[in-house]
């Protein structure tokens, strides 16, 4: 329907109806105004399977939704840094939208992780900000290329369960838009999703629903959204100044209450009507985009989909240990042991629950195999250790030759919320590990968990696998994985740090009262790790393979720019070993002489190449200011320093293999404003400031001009000392050494300084 159309019809309504439109016809669906031929729209909860409520809705996952499909949660999907089998998975879901008259899946949720103790970790997808926005990307691409709308959440700096309704997220300009505003940046303008869900914290003292900066003058008047915003559920505090501030869909109703509240403020004058009826044009412009577009043919093929986040499943499982125990034989007699592997935890528990219509375990995938047996060993009902259990799985173990434990995290250690209190798993499932690797050197663990965990035992076994939270299909996944029938190629899109008291935000999390402080800044995840050469349990980035890569030919296109142009990054990689494999080539920046706090390096592209053995593929990347930019708070955008900057390939953030140094010219000057306490050393970067100064120097006015140092600079002890206090003598300091200047000469000087650019 055009703009026109959808004018006209907005001409027609009446003020209780606009005011209407903007708030929920109950927990699941927008109005319908009949008598426009405006139809009601449902929206459902995602972002990883159809949480569709036919009855009663709620936003916890309490009460029954359909039968559905499980795909791997966000933390699993995002490490298979595959953006195709992404938007593979996102054309699944948005077909079964289709069959099942969804018009809107609500998300992806691409909050960062900034801390492993997030409850709701498992739903997002990584620590670095460009990892999740292409992620997101691909999932959204996929969704709405079958005509079905994506809500991208939860905006902005949603970062922690505790206190969620009510926190006030504290971030300083420059890291709310490289870390958080990034994450949701590269989605929304390249894939335009249908609607954005925001959260329901403040930023930096105003709630999310009713900050104008960031609804409109962000998402919209930069980035390009046209869709509409709606609110979390249940996120609306004030109404009339969330439309104001660009919030158009209140979620879930509120009975009519906030609907009085706008047609009031419109009466009085507080409130232009031209507000509300732009947030029904957007709200309608969704809803009918999505009814003109229904494929009532369209059928939710659950087998299907099963089978496809199997698929998915076998991507995201990351192979982080392996001492020549894996691949498993099928003729070796084995040992499965671990409740989860008879009931694998393979989704988390809050909104984005599904209501699986069936599940594989591991011991479904290798049911019929003799040389398996299995032994429950723990319950995860409760932290305590059952001895009877724990003495079944260590028998099982001694008479096998490999032990394979399925560990984890339970539900009710991380969950939508409420935030973990440790970093460790249960204390019953780590004795267990300990227990079993002592009597059986071939020791592997399979982990279920939506989060970094501690491990204790790390060098007891000699193998562990990253299941994550695999989706309903896990078990014949991690099977594929173990017994080499799929090779894995996942990495992490998360560090892995040794203990929880090493994580950047550990000092500052969860905040005092409602106020949050970010006082890591941009150092996040393995930008802080690698900054400080801290020693990590497992690396950004990281994961192994069955065959082996090589990487060569590192090839630039220039190696001198502007940063109005564009770099073409090339490089060679060959699978060395004997199996078919998937790498995922990672393509850090470094800047090599920065005047402003940067890290060590960021992950600026990747990309995932499929070989045979012995193959030889050429990966090509291309990158654009932003790739060596950072974020300028004084021209409140990105900025590029001229210099060098290292083009890093890697394997992880911890095991760069080829590097090339180029260089990028910047077409761009910050302002800089001259003040009396700016330093002699400030003064020189500017040659033309230099001169004149010089020409002060020159003729005494800071005192003796056959010396100009100091009386106190010239009696320095070695020559660093006096250079040192040279460089750094504000304008102003001459005066107080008995420069022939007074204060009222060095403002003069000042002013004429700052108008050397007019």
């Amino acid at each position: 329907m055009t703009a026109d159309k959808i004018k006209e019809i907005v001409a027609q309504m009446t003020l209780e109806e606009k005011a209407a439109m903007c708030s929920g016809a109950d927990f699941w669906h927008t109005e319908a105004v009949e008598r426009l031929g405006i139809p009601a729209s449902m929206v459902s909860d995602g972002p990883h399977g159809l949480r569709k409520q036919d009855q009663e809705g709620d936003h916890l996952g309490v009460n029954e939704s359909i039968k559905a499909v499980c795909f791997p949660a966000g933390c699993g999907t995002a490490a298979s840094f595959n953006r195709e089998l992404l938007n593979k998975m996102g054309e699944a879901l948005g077909n079964e939208c289709q069959a099942e008259g969804v018009s809107v899946i609500l998300g992806p949720a691409v909050n960062i992780k900034r801390s492993p103790l997030c409850g709701r970790n498992f739903e997002y997808y990584s620590e670095d900000p460009l990892v999740a926005s292409e992620m997101a990307g691909a999932l959204i691409h996929g969704v709405q290329s079958k005509n079905v709308g994506t809500s991208i959440k939860h905006f902005l700096a949603n970062n922690q369960e505790t206190r969620r309704m009510s926190s006030d997220s504290r971030i300083d300009e420059r890291t709310l838009h490289e870390i958080y505003l990034a994450a949701f940046e590269g989605a929304v303008k390249k894939e335009k999703p249908w609607t954005v869900m925001c959260s329901y914290n403040r930023i930096n003292g105003i709630y999310a629903a009713e900050n104008h900066k960031y609804l409109t003058e962000t998402l919209r008047d930069q980035w390009g959204f046209d869709g509409y915003v709606m609110s979390d559920w249940g996120a609306v505090n004030n109404r009339v100044e969330d439309l104001k501030a660009g919030l158009d869909l209140e979620m879930p109703s509120s009975e009519g209450a906030n609907d009085k509240l706008i047609v009031g403020a419109v009466e009085s004058g507080e409130m232009s009507e031209e507000v509300l009826d732009t947030a029904v044009e957007r709200i309608l412009n969704i809803v009918f985009r999505y009814e003109e577009n229904r494929d009532k043919s369209a059928v939710f093929d659950k087998d299907k989909d099963h089978e496809l986040a199997r698929k998915v499943a076998e991507e995201t499982i990351v192979l982080l240990k392996n001492e020549g125990v894996l691949p498993l034989s099928d003729q070796d007699e084995i040992a499965f042991i671990g409740k989860y592997a008879m009931k694998p935890r393979y989704q988390g528990g809050g909104s984005s629950h599904i209501n699986s219509h069936k599940i594989t375990s591991a011991l479904d995938a290798v049911k019929g195999m003799s040389n398996i047996t299995f032994a429950m060993g723990f319950d995860d009902k409760e932290d305590k250790t059952d001895e009877k259990l724990l003495a079944e799985a260590v028998e099982a173990a001694k008479k096998a030759k490999v032990a394979v434990i399925f560990a984890g995290l339970p539900d009710a250690f991380e969950s939508e919320g409420f935030d973990r209190q440790h970093m460790s798993m249960p204390n019953c499932q780590n004795e267990l590990i300990e227990k079993v690797a002592a009597v059986q050197p071939n020791t592997i663990v399979v982990l279920h968990n939506g989060s970094p965990v501690e491990m204790p035992w790390v060098n007891q076994v000699k193998g562990i696998i990253e299941a994550y939270l695999g989706g309903q299909a896990v078990g014949g996944a991690v099977c594929d994985i173990l017994f080499g029938k799929v090779n894995p190629s996942a990495k992490l899109p998360e560090t892995f740090p040794l203990k929880l008291e090493d994580n950047p935000s550990y000092l500052s999390y969860i905040g005092e009262g409602d106020v949050v402080e970010y006082r890591e800044g941009i150092f996040v995840g393995y930008r802080y790790y690698d900054k400080k050469k801290m020693d990590v349990l497992f690396p950004f980035g990281y994961g192994l393979s069955y065959t082996t890569f090589a990487y060569d030919n590192l090839k630039v296109d220039k190696e001198c720019m502007k940063d109005t142009d564009t770099m073409t990054v090339s490089v060679d990689v060959t699978n060395t070993g004997k199996m078919a494999g998937k790498e995922v080539v990672q393509l850090y920046v470094a800047d090599k002489e920065s005047t402003v706090i940067r890290p060590v390096k960021e992950l600026r592209d990747f990309a995932k190449v499929e070989l045979a053995p012995g193959e030889t593929k050429t990966v090509t990347f291309t990158l654009d200011k932003r790739a060596f930019a950072y974020y300028s708070v004084k021209i409140h955008d990105w900025h590029v320093e001229t210099g060098e900057f290292d083009i890093m390939i890697g394997r992880s953030s911890r095991d760069i293999v080829l590097t090339k140094t180029v260089t990028v010219e910047s077409t761009v000057k910050l302002p800089f404003v001259y003040t009396t306490d700016t330093t002699m050393g400030d003064v020189k970067k500017d040659p033309r400031a230099w001169e004149i100064v010089k020409g002060l120097l020159k003729h005494g006015m800071f005192g003796d001009a056959d010396n100009s140092e100091s009386e106190a600079a010239s009696e320095a002890i070695s020559d660093e000392m006096n250079a040192a206090m040279e460089e750094y003598l504000p304008l102003r300091g001459p005066v107080s050494f008995g420069g022939k200047i007074t204060m009222a000469d060095v403002q003069a000087l000042v002013d004429q300084l700052n108008g050397l650019d007019d």
